[in-house]
């Protein structure tokens, strides 16, 4: 059966507007759009709700498209997003620039969040190989420095442990966790093991380990935040709980919301994106970031 077809703006022409196919004809003109495009192509939706509709629409048509996912939060609630959620975000943003191609769904709400420069992720990612030397003690500060968190026994993303002459670790972006093998301090091998049951599953080469937060949690990022946060609201910072326990370098929950105090410049996903990234705007977007 034919797509119905829909002209594609070049990428320095003004936007072109459409009337929308109403239910899954939409979704129908889509995949014949991203089916033409041979580019990377982001989707903008009013509401989660309907980026997960998109979402299964497109689906049922033979299209895989990923969804940028929200921190799920209210602003300024006392909790942070699940570590799962910040694990998806930071491997999706950390792709992003390099993609030449696929599909990108997110909600408006989602878009107008701010997020950290781009070069924060580049700047902080920490490249293993088999047959690297590593120094425990070191790494054990970057991994501390980069927002990772010390446990007995790893479960989560963001998590590690270090018994002797072996590191486990759950990788931000990784579908399971890492253990490191150490022969003195030489990295011997990299294996993904199952969290339950902490038998190893398969071996591999190289890893590229991403930060585990959005924020800088190391003492430049802190001496940022406290700059910040002291010119922007009045009073005195000492009776603030967040700057108080923050100063200390233990971030409270839901620290995420104060994300513009970590940074003198933040980004959006815009920033994030390829230039050539084909921009489709659904109905209502106005509406749903007022």
């Amino acid at each position: 059966m034919p797509y119905p077809s829909l002209p594609i703006p070049a990428s320095s022409q003004d936007p072109i507007y459409w009337r929308t196919p109403t239910n899954a004809a939409c979704a129908l003109a889509l995949t014949r759009l991203i089916s033409q495009a041979n580019r990377p192509v982001l989707i903008l939706a009013r509401s989660s709700f309907e980026v997960a509709r998109l979402n299964d629409e497109l689906c049922a048509f033979g299209v895989s498209p990923t969804v940028f996912p929200d921190w799920e939060i209210l602003p300024y609630d006392r909790f942070s997003p699940h570590q799962d959620i910040v694990s998806e975000r930071l491997s999706q943003l950390w792709r992003l620039p390099r993609q030449q191609n696929g599909v990108l769904l997110v909600a408006a709400p989602t878009l107008v969040q701010r997020l950290p420069p781009a070069s924060f992720i580049a700047e902080r990612v920490l490249l293993l190989k088999t047959g690297d030397r590593l120094d425990i003690d070191r790494f054990r500060q970057q991994l501390e420095a980069a927002g990772y968190r010390a446990v007995s026994q790893v479960y989560e993303h963001g998590e590690f442990a270090v018994r002797g002459a072996i590191i486990d670790l759950y990788p931000m972006g990784s579908t399971m966790p890492l253990r490191i093998d150490l022969f003195d301090d030489e990295i011997e091998s990299l294996r993904t093991f199952d969290p339950e049951t902490q038998l190893s599953v398969d071996k591999i080469d190289r890893i590229e380990l991403l930060p585990a937060r959005e924020i800088p949690t190391d003492e430049s990022g802190i001496t940022t935040f406290r700059r910040n946060y002291r010119s922007r609201f009045d009073g005195d910072p000492s009776q603030s709980v967040v700057y108080r326990q923050m100063s200390q370098g233990l971030p409270p929950a839901g620290i995420e919301a104060y994300l513009p105090l970590f940074f003198d410049q933040t980004n959006t996903l815009f920033d994030y994106l390829p230039a050539n990234t084909l921009i489709i705007r659904m109905p209502e977007i106005e509406q749903a970031v007022d």
